[in-house]
């Protein structure tokens, strides 16, 4: 299976519509990581900052979304997108060879990795925005992979997405990549 991972779109139509051309057609489901639709007080407006052909770019697929709250989301925005946006947090159960992954997906800025690493198994990943800057490490045997922001980023990679890619002996993959296609690192990982 192959996601497409999002986070920190904030309304920018453009950069949506750029990461979605260069990575949709190779992907089973998208996971978005929060902050659809509105850029926050602290944050400039995006490029291309469209609230309402975000939404309907977002609802266009709402079959293939599975995705959380961000801080800069609330009811307004559910109100916009037809798929449900304001839950805090969702897992993913992936079966493998031995058994099953978890992937802990949440918006980043309500749980601690002290939290995390203390609810979840080791083996587990979580898939987290908010910083709009791009983490991919393993700590105390969880795998952490942030994609940073479409839209307004705060690091050196620039606007970035991400992609996980589950392998056939039970291990996953994570790449980085630009919105426009180019792969910036890719990590394997397997527990």
């Amino acid at each position: 299976m192959k996601f497409l991972i999002l986070s920190d779109i904030h309304g920018s139509s453009g950069c949506l519509k750029t990461a979605l051309s260069s990575f949709e057609k190779d992907c089973d489901a998208i996971i978005v990581c929060g902050d659809f639709l509105n850029h926050g007080p602290r944050n400039p407006l995006p490029e291309g900052w469209s609230t309402k052909e975000t939404a309907g770019l977002l609802n266009e697929r709402k079959e293939k979304i599975i995705c959380v709250r961000g801080n800069c989301d609330s009811e307004v925005d559910q109100m916009m997108l037809s798929f449900p946006c304001l839950n805090a947090y969702t897992t993913i159960a992936l079966p493998v060879k031995n058994g099953m992954k978890k992937i802990f997906v949440h918006h980043g800025h309500l749980y601690s990795r002290e939290e995390l690493s203390s609810w979840l198994p080791k083996g587990s990943v979580v898939i987290s925005g908010h910083t709009h800057i791009t983490v991919m490490e393993e700590e105390n045997g969880i795998f952490y992979f942030n994609p940073g922001s479409i839209s307004l980023p705060k690091c050196d990679d620039g606007k970035t997405c991400g992609i996980l890619e589950t392998e056939s002996d039970g291990s996953l993959k994570f790449a980085l990549y630009s919105i426009d296609g180019r792969l910036i690192r890719e990590k394997g990982w397997s527990i």
